[in-house]
């Protein structure tokens, strides 16, 4: 009987330590819950319902260098889902039938542009106003879904100016490695090719962010008063060296062509007046998602509509660079202005080879500014045999052919001019012969160029050999209303002495106004002219055409630039294309100059 009760002493003790045991464990949680883990369950808190939602700039504006809009943006709107306020099997399922887009696509978004829980994720840009309209009036039919208005991109179409415009894209994660972490975050919009890259921290501005009080069940309750919403910072606009009137003559007379490219510079600041490459796309497709069929398509497109020639495109010159070797002749001795070499008969023995003339039946006995009026090729051959590879080479290396010209554009490509090194690489060493130079001489051969760094050469052969760096941006119109001007940058001078640039230039003159020039169709009554001819051999195809133009040869201040792919020769195709662009440049030149004597289009 004694050793029942103890039993039950015994039982009543261990209940009381067991009791004990759990009122100190829910003591302690309580104090873990008030105090040690306070700050960060008050935060849990907090951002179960208030919502971070950032507030989305208008990114700057590009307009011409009259002010006209190059580039604008839009309303739209982009519909978000809060990871932690999406209730699952029902807000995605009835967003997925809302939007038109599959669930997995629409899990995969979230993933893709999470930074948080508490903060939308961007699932769908410039969706329908309808899907607007229904979201805010079944907001409670959809938990966590949310939509903000941003403004989309809209590019000028008409203009075909991708290949300095570029587009905007969404950040993707090799962006953000590239970038500090405070520039961008998951589904930001960012400048992804052409000026939209290279000034995207000009343009884009700086977020800001707003704090919405939302309910248990994700219904939006109103602005949260106890945090001010940070001012989101506009993007400041841009204001170009383009004249959108100059580059619709580009697109007009390029445009039945399937192939190419045109640009225009003022030779005396390096601005670009207008560029287009053929064929292009359209710009706009990039401003939201684009479709995977529409981007195969594109991007499998045997025209490579997304190549951007000017830049990227690498030719052979042709006769365009026979400038190059008579200049380098001439300065170093090899011959003067009025030296006569070998006569042309239609052709030039080397070794076992003959190498032909473009004209079988020949020049005859040429002086340098003849030898370019009629785009002999016997005369190059016998100049590239006296300078010798390396020497060539470094003269071509030396007027901007090579090298990047360092355009305010990403992605330039340097080109190729072949030297000692690279032919013993190629071919091995004491394994190619010095014929090699006679190709070059003629800019064939292994020499590539860009139509810009061709450009950019005449630029200097028009400005007394100075050349100025090419570039696009001409002012920056700041928010806070500060304006602030490009100072063109001289980028080198043509190693050309001034007596050398005198014949030259009598050699550009001669191609269109002499008896013999290859381009004398082009003779203007209107306004004088200079240019040269290109018909370069291309080993895929039709001949590459060629042309540069400079106006008005007294005081020059445009030089255009064509190539047309597979078109034949430059005198017959590009030479009217340049003609063309010249007219409409010098045509709005001669009214402006009208209207300011007159006061009137017109005159009296």
């Amino acid at each position: 009987m004694v050793r029942f009760k103890l039993s039950i002493a015994g039982r009543e003790k261990v209940t009381l330590v067991l009791v004990g045991v759990i009122l100190a464990a829910l003591l302690a949680g309580l104090v873990k819950l008030q105090v040690a883990d306070h700050a960060e369950l008050a935060e849990q808190s907090e951002n179960n319902r208030i919502r971070v939602v950032p507030i989305i700039p208008p990114r700057g504006l590009v307009s011409d260098r009259e002010r006209r809009v190059v580039i604008d943006n839009r309303p739209s709107y982009t519909v978000s889902v809060v990871p932690a306020e999406e209730v699952a099997g029902v807000t995605v399922p009835r967003l997925s039938e809302l939007i038109g887009l599959d669930t997995l696509e629409i899990r995969k978004r979230i993933r893709k542009n999470e930074v948080s829980r508490y903060q939308p994720a961007a699932v769908k840009r410039d969706i329908a106003f309808e899907v607007v309209a229904v979201l805010e009036e079944q907001n409670a039919k959809f938990p966590g879904v949310s939509y903000q208005m941003e403004r989309v991109r809209q590019y000028t179409g008409e203009l075909r100016a991708e290949s300095y415009t570029g587009y905007v894209g969404e950040v993707s994660e090799d962006d953000l490695k590239r970038s500090a972490p405070i520039d961008y975050r998951l589904g930001s919009m960012i400048g992804k090719k052409g000026l939209e890259r290279y000034y995207d921290f000009l343009l884009r501005g700086r977020e800001g962010t707003e704090y919405i009080e939302v309910s248990a069940s994700g219904l939006i309750i109103g602005t949260y008063e106890e945090k001010q919403p940070i001012p989101a910072v506009p993007g400041a606009d841009i204001e170009l060296t383009v004249d959108i009137d100059l580059q619709r003559a580009c697109v007009n007379a390029l445009d039945t062509f399937c192939c190419g490219a045109v640009i225009a510079l003022d030779p005396r600041n390096g601005e670009i007046l207008a560029m287009t490459s053929y064929p292009g796309y359209d710009a706009n497709i990039f401003s939201s998602v684009i479709p995977a069929d529409l981007w195969q398509q594109i991007s499998s497109d045997s025209t490579h509509p997304l190549l951007n020639r000017l830049l990227n495109g690498l030719y052979p010159p042709g006769s365009t660079v026979k400038f190059v070797t008579v200049g380098a002749a001439l300065e170093e001795n090899l011959i003067n202005r009025n030296t006569t070499l070998k006569s042309c008969y239609g052709g030039y023995r080397f070794g076992n080879r003959t190498f032909r003339c473009w004209r079988p039946e020949g020049h005859g006995a040429l002086a340098a500014a003849a030898s370019l009026e009629q785009s002999c090729d016997v005369f190059m051959y016998q100049l590239g045999l006296k300078l010798g590879i390396d020497e060539l080479s470094a003269y071509f290396t030396r007027r901007g052919f090579g090298r990047l010209t360092g355009v305010d554009l990403p992605g330039e490509s340097p080109g190729l001019i072949p030297t000692t090194d690279y032919y013993d690489e190629r071919y091995g060493e004491k394994k190619w012969t010095n014929g090699l130079v006679l190709n070059n001489s003629i800019g064939q051969g292994e020499i590539l160029v860009t139509p810009l760094q061709l450009a950019q050469f005449y630029c200097g052969l028009a400005n007394d050999g100075l050349v100025y760096r090419p570039h696009l941006i001409k002012k920056i119109l700041r928010p806070d209303g500060e304006e602030a001007s490009v100072t063109p940058v001289a980028s080198f001078r043509l190693p050309f002495s001034p007596a050398t640039l005198e014949v030259l230039l009598e050699g550009l003159r001669l191609v269109v106004e002499g008896e013999h020039g290859t381009a004398k169709s082009l003779r203007s009554r209107k306004y004088r002219l200079g240019g040269k001819t290109g018909t370069a051999e291309n080993p895929h195809g039709e001949n590459h055409a060629w042309f540069v133009g400079v106006a008005p040869l007294e005081e020059p201040e445009i030089v255009v630039c064509a190539i047309v792919e597979n078109a034949g020769h430059g005198s017959d195709v590009a030479a009217p294309i340049v003609k063309q662009i010249l007219d409409a440049y010098m045509a709005k030149k001669f009214a402006a100059e009208q209207v300011t004597m007159t006061g009137k289009v017109g005159g009296d």
